[in-house]
């Protein structure tokens, strides 16, 4: 199998590329900054030699876009809508050039596109999907990656959440301030925290892709969402640190300002349930987050 990840250099992609390098696939990398020699040079944003890569690839992964995890001021904001819309459009000229096209194209997308909920449970089909920055964005990029239908080329948008793992990502992060004892409860707490192992991730993408019958948005999240209270009592436990500060909400806003992000990454609800995958015959190996985070602490 040939399989190219444009942006594929972060933690997702890193991990991708090696569960499918240990399945004898053939993957590239498409990046800003080449280092090694599946490593193919693009700026996302205007076509260049690295098309020829795409020719014949079997899956086309797209983990292109700025992170979220910075403050929402002007430039940011332009940056965060740009590098989601410009690499998915010019992706969608190289694939149109292309004599053979990949069979199928897994498009980044955001659990973030639903409204904030701490008792709805937002599946694909009933998800409540709401109007502000953060969720105009995910509007914006879905429209961008399904504007063009092809009968060649199967299109999936991945509405991903928080993905756990000790190679990147939020676990190391919530490691961090657990071991600094300011592992309490986040605000009131009762926001819903959806989240996956990077090992059902990763065993998600490719049941997506050996299952012909999956398109359009899907969720990929595990089964039972938590509250960040429990989310963080679960860290406290396993981590066996007796306690943890909770930090309010004004609290919040200034170690925002000083870490450079936004309280929104901590405080929205994400309230999320994988639907389509449940009901395609998938079974999730993590869905419970205490054996989860037991698991990588070990």
């Amino acid at each position: 199998m040939k399989i190219i990840i444009a942006g594929g250099t972060g933690f997702l992609g890193k991990s991708l590329e090696k569960y499918y390098k240990e399945k004898g696939a053939q993957v590239f990398i498409l990046t800003r900054k080449p280092k090694r020699d599946h490593d193919i040079y693009w700026d996302a944003r205007t076509l260049g030699d690295w098309k020829n890569t795409i020719e014949e690839a079997d899956i086309l992964i797209n983990l292109t876009g700025k992170s979220v995890d910075c403050r929402y001021h002007e430039k940011n904001k332009k940056e965060i809508y740009t590098s989601r819309i410009d690499s998915t459009r010019v992706l969608q000229q190289a694939v149109d050039q292309c004599t053979v096209k990949p069979k199928l194209w897994l498009n980044a997308a955001s659990a973030t596109i639903y409204v904030h909920s701490e008792t709805h449970l937002n599946t694909e089909e009933n998800g409540i999907i709401g109007d502000d920055f953060s969720m105009n964005i995910c509007k914006s990029w879905e429209k961008e990656f399904f504007k063009v239908q092809d009968q060649e080329v199967r299109k999936v948008a991945l509405r991903t959440s928080i993905v756990l793992g000790n190679s990147g990502g939020a676990f190391p992060k919530l490691q961090m301030i657990t071991k600094l004892g300011l592992g309490g409860k986040q605000g009131r707490g009762q926001q819903k925290v959806s989240w996956i192992y990077i090992e059902d991730f990763c065993k998600a993408i490719d049941w997506i892709i050996s299952h012909e019958n999956i398109t359009g948005a899907i969720n990929v999240t595990a089964p039972v969402p938590v509250s960040n209270e429990e989310l963080m009592t679960a860290m406290r436990k396993h981590m066996k640190i007796p306690f943890g500060l909770n930090a309010p909400v004004w609290q919040l806003e200034i170690a925002s300002l000083l870490l450079n992000t936004e309280t929104e990454l901590l405080l929205k609800s994400r309230n999320v349930y994988p639907e389509k995958l449940l009901q395609s015959g998938f079974q999730f190996s993590w869905p419970d987050v205490n054996v989860t985070i037991q698991n990588l602490l070990k």
